[in-house]
């Protein structure tokens, strides 16, 4: 089954060492978008970037930098995204927060042997 909709997708760029109350960021605002019944939010650790500080960030064993580049992808409409922005605001501290517009389609199966809960 296809269900499409207008969506806002959110990027969070910004360092492993990040954190928020003493928990890694990416965990913190994980928990924060589960909080507010956002459609989904992806993790990714990076391999290589740079930023403002125009510093190097590796993820590598012989790397001196133990800060990988972290990107966090979080969809949702519009309407749920705005809820979810000045938590951001708080929790983000060094970093880019990019916002856009999209149009989504989700996909599900429709298989009548799955038990839906």
């Amino acid at each position: 089954m296809k269900t499409e909709w207008n969506a806002q997708v959110l990027q969070i760029f910004f360092g492993e060492q990040d954190k928020w109350q003493n928990k890694p960021l990416h965990q913190a605002v994980i928990e924060k978008c589960m909080e507010l019944g956002i459609a989904g939010a992806t993790v990714f650790r990076g391999t290589e970037g740079f930023g403002a500080s125009s510093t190097i960030h590796r993820s590598s064993l012989w790397s001196f930098s133990q800060d990988a580049p972290m990107i966090m992808t979080i969809i949702d409409t519009p309407e749920k995204i705005e809820q979810l922005i000045p938590e951001l605001r708080r929790m983000v501290c060094e970093g880019v927060i990019v916002s856009s517009f999209a149009r989504a389609s989700q996909y599900q199966r429709n298989d009548p042997l799955v038990i839906k809960r």
